[in-house]
This record gives structure tokens, sequence and C-alpha cells, in this order.
């Protein structure tokens, strides 16, 4: 395991040696003095001892996560009508309950925000790119006042984690502050860092070298989020200030509910549920639909993803023609804070990993040169936050709406882009200004006739 004190040069080299890694200290010698000391911090952070079994599993084989067809089935779910039918639930008694939680400070908010907005033509955090359609407010900003709007509510604000990157963390950090934490105090946010994983050529199973003092590295998966916050001790101050469950999403939507008491109170009372984690779901668009799906595998939900849902199964309809594997998942989860601690018990860590070939820049230890490799090269290992859900004893999942609650950022243009995030965010403004007696102009195919914005601090219904 890493050293708790200042690594020595003796001590890396003698742990690369048993591993047969040596080949990262190639450039030492060229170092300078602060170099030497980063690379070899470096090293040692990275768990060195179950390099050898990484290299076994998921480099000199390639693991498969076929599922055979005739285990799955629909993975049952809260609709959001739930009022009628033969699904009915009492709405109003779990909201109440969850108000009662946000209110006891049981719940905080976790944000997982490692991402560089690059993708966008944005040179920053992903959370600082501006987002809504009238006042382009950074969607840090659009989380924040969630949590402002349950502060005002509920009587106080839920603690918010947000997880970084190595590439953002500072400049996520010097955001918050120049911003003044939007508001909220400064003792109620809680930043930390992604965990990485080494990147691996792919034919021999070498670390590689990003340059001659940096060890190729890529971020572990948002499953990382659940181990790092155990190592970063952002659970420790969950529990040290009463926080029993935490409520997760990405930070690339800027209309996510931070906090839902209703979702909260159903994941902590339901009678089928462990309050260990559960998972929000929206109807898929189609059949065809590029999202992983909610499913049960053996009495278990879990969710797939959709390139692994047979074609025939994915195209089934039901007796009134509705996709009977229709829960696409949107990654929003509420998760109970022990177990989280469950997952990461004895030092190690639950999830599984998965393996992605893809093609990585790095340094030759033979030559020194640069290497920029035109087809895939090297293996990366990421976990998938989905993989704990089958973990639990059980798991429940709540249908939520795509205009009340999913408008993501991935994409410049096209699907999940800015226009389709601000088309959606003025959709849902038109709703809930009807909904208070607001008459809103539309055009002759129904959209809203105008662009609009309403911040959560004004309404959160």
């Amino acid at each position: 395991m890493p050293t708790t004190a200042e690594p020595t040069l003796a001590d890396v080299r003698s742990r690369l040696d048993e591993i047969d890694q040596a080949h990262l200290l190639t450039f030492y010698d060229e170092l300078d003095e602060a170099s030497q000391r980063s690379l070899l911090a470096q090293i040692d952070s990275l768990e060195l001892e179950r390099v050898p079994e990484w290299i076994d599993a998921y480099v000199r084989s390639k693991p498969a996560h076929e599922v055979d067809p005739d285990r799955l089935e629909p993975a049952p779910y809260y609709p959001a009508d739930h009022a009628s039918g033969a699904h009915a639930w009492d709405r109003a008694h779990y909201r109440s309950l969850g108000e009662d939680m946000l209110r006891e400070g049981k719940v905080a908010a976790f944000t997982v925000a490692g991402g560089q907005g690059s993708r966008l033509g944005f040179d920053g955090p992903k959370g600082a790119f501006p987002a809504t359609p009238v006042s382009r407010k950074p969607i840090f900003r659009c989380l924040a006042e969630w949590c402002l709007a349950a502060a005002a509510r509920y009587g106080r604000a839920p603690l918010w984690a947000i997880m970084t990157s190595p590439l953002n963390h500072d400049a996520t950090v010097a955001f918050f502050d120049r911003h003044g934490h939007f508001g909220l105090d400064r003792d109620d946010v809680l930043f930390f860092n992604q965990g990485v994983m080494p990147s691996f050529d792919m034919a021999s199973g070498r670390i590689l070298l990003a340059r001659k003092g940096a060890v190729a590295t890529n971020p572990d998966g948002h499953g990382g989020s659940l181990r790092a916050l155990h190592h970063s001790g952002a659970l420790e101050t969950m529990r040290s200030r009463g926080v029993e469950h935490v409520s997760y999403f990405h930070v690339d939507n800027p209309i996510v509910r931070v906090v839902d008491p209703t979702f909260v109170g159903l994941h902590a009372h339901a009678p089928d549920s462990s309050a260990q984690m559960s998972s929000k779901m929206v109807p898929k668009a189609s059949w065809d639909e590029k999202v992983g799906v909610f499913a049960r595998i053996d009495d278990k939900t879990s969710v797939l993803e959709y390139s692994d849902l047979p074609e025939r199964l994915a195209r089934l309809t039901d007796d009134a023609g509705v996709i009977r594997f229709n829960a696409g998942s949107v990654g929003i989860h509420t998760i109970g804070v022990a177990f989280v601690e469950s997952l990461n018990a004895g030092g190690g860590f639950s999830l599984p990993f998965h393996r992605a070939e893809k093609k990585v820049a790095h340094v030759d230890p033979a030559t020194g040169e640069a290497v920029r490799p035109e087809s895939p090269n090297a293996i990366k290992l990421e976990t998938f936050v989905f993989d704990a859900i089958p973990l639990a004893d059980r798991s429940i999942v709540y249908e939520t709406d795509r205009t009340d609650e999913f408008a993501p950022i991935k994409n410049a243009r096209g699907t999940d882009s800015p226009e389709t995030s601000m088309r959606i965010q003025t959709e849902r403004a038109a709703r809930m200004l009807r909904a208070a007696g607001v008459a809103v102009p539309r055009t002759a195919d129904g959209a809203p006739d105008c662009t609009l914005e309403l911040a959560p601090t004004f309404a959160t219904a």
C-alpha cells in the first residue's frame, strides 16, 4: 500500500522491482529535484501490489460481461403517476418523510464533477459552463441554488460534496472562491479529488509513462466516486454531521433535483428498499435509445448498458405498446452512507473494473522518444457507479420526467447539447408557470414561443 511518509527512491524502486515495473524510474536521474519528488509520490500513491492482479485480469484477459437473456426481466419502479392504476403509492407520505430527513440534516448532496468543458469548446471545469437560457448561469450556480432553496424550505442547507479530478480541482475550488460559494457557507461545501488508475501497455502490460517524470493515468470512473468518498475523509465528515444518505448526480445536468424529498423518503422508508442504493429512471424515448436500462437479473436490480441488451428484448412491448425494458438510467441515485462504507471495507473496493482499449500517448522507456499511437495501444480501467446497485440487499427505482429533471449538457451540438438543454429548461419553466396559472405563448407545434428561466430559489416544485 502507499506509504504515509514521503517515499524514498529506494522504497519505490523496491516496490517496482517486485512487480516488474522498474522502467517507471528509467529517467529519474534526468529530472530536477522537484520532479523527482513528484514522480516518487505519484508512483507511491498507486496500489502497486495489485498491479499484477489487474494485468492478469484485464490486460492479458478480456472479462466477459455477457448476460443470459433468459434471466432478464424489466425492473419494477415507482411510477411518476402515483395516484392511479395498480401501482398507486402514497407520494405525499414519502415526501413528508423525506422532508423530515432534510430538516434533520440526514441528507448530503454529492456531485461528480471531474470533467472539463473541452468537448463543449469551453476552457475550464464543466461545472463552470454557462448553462441557463437567459442569464447563462454556470451549472455550479444552478446546483448551489437548489441547496439555497433547500435551506430556505427546510431550515438548513445540505452538506454538498463535490468530487473533482486532478485536472480541474484547483480551478473548481478557485471558481467557488471567486463567486463566494454562491451564498453557501464555505463549511457546507466539501471538495475532494477523484482517484486515478495507471494506464497499461496493451501488448506488454507495462504501466505507461506519460512523460519522463509522470506516470500515464486515467480517472477511475464514476464508480470511483464511492471509493473517493471514503478515502478523502468525506464520509467521516458526513458521519460527524449526522448525514446518513447522499443524493448522487453528475455535474452535466443543470436541472437535476439536488435533493428530492420524495425520492429520499422512498429510498429510506419504502418497504421494498434496504435504504442502501436507489435510482431514478426516465422512460426511454425509443427502443434503441443509447441509455442503460434497469433490469432484474436473478431477483437483483441492475443496470444493463444499451449494448448488452439484446435487440429482441429491447424491441419487446406490452399489450399497450409500451417498451417492456423502458426504464432508462440517468445517473441519479440516493445512497446510504453505511452502504458506501461497506463497499470500502477491509481496505479494498467492491466494484469491478471495466476494460477499455484506448490510444494513449507516452514516452518510450527504451529511447525516451514521445510516442503518439494511431490505433489503440493501451488498456484503461474504470468502475461504474451502477455496478453497486446489485450489491444492495433491495434496490428500488423511481420514475421521473425528462423535462422535470434531465437536461444534460454533454456535447457541443446535437443530442444533449446546450441547445437541447436550454430548450428543455424553457419547457420546464413553462410547465411550472402554467401550473401556477400563468399563460405561456406556444407555437403551432406546442413548443413555448419564448425563452424562459426559473431559478430553483424561486420554483422547486
